[in-house]
């Protein structure tokens, strides 16, 4: 029987070579509207809560919500900035925690303005080796629409398994009368 575990301390900012991750603040709404706003073509596609403009409220309270899980330590979001901290990228972190196990599953998106110089790649990579080799997780998810050919390569670029294809698993993101079928990708040890 797996003992339970208690949620390690996880520290509120890493580096990646080209990029500074950092646990949301109510003071990164101005960026994060404006990421996600310009992004909302592309990311309505995809999630579910990218279907209308973000509002400058409706961005703080998001972030205060998010502070407050990662200091708990339910949900362990990330901003993706530049290396300087000066342009928010996207957004990334551990998600579907479960500290029993430990497994978790990562998550990201990046700006439109920036994608395709592998920043998800970058983040992805660095945050599974750091779930394996410093929270110790058993099994690493990574989840995505089985007609997100774009976030699909990243797992497969990283070595992941594909796990399952979960046929009418969800609503599409933008169109809940259609049916989705979900990808899983994991690496265990």
């Amino acid at each position: 029987m797996l003992a339970r575990m208690t949620p390690p301390t996880v520290p509120t900012e890493f580096r990646t070579p080209r990029l500074l991750l950092r646990a949301p603040r109510p003071q990164d709404a101005r960026a994060q509207v404006e990421a996600v706003n310009a992004s909302l073509p592309e990311l309505r596609r995809w999630m579910v809560w990218a279907q209308e403009p973000q509002t400058l409220d409706g961005a703080r309270e998001n972030l205060a919500q998010a502070a407050e899980a990662y200091a708990r330590r339910e949900n362990l979001r990330l901003l993706v900035w530049t290396e300087d901290g000066t342009q928010l990228l996207g957004s990334t972190g551990y998600h579907a925690l479960d500290w029993r196990v430990p497994k978790g599953e990562i998550g990201y998106w990046i700006a439109t303005a920036h994608t395709g110089h592998g920043y998800a790649q970058e983040v992805a990579a660095f945050l599974t080796t750091y779930a394996l080799d410093d929270l110790r997780f058993r099994r690493v998810e990574i989840r995505c629409d089985a007609l997100n050919a774009r976030s699909a390569r990243i797992p497969r670029a990283l070595g992941y398994t594909l796990d399952a294809r979960l046929v009418n698993d969800d609503v599409a993101a933008d169109d809940p009368t259609r049916l989705r079928d979900t990808l899983i990708y994991s690496l265990t040890q």
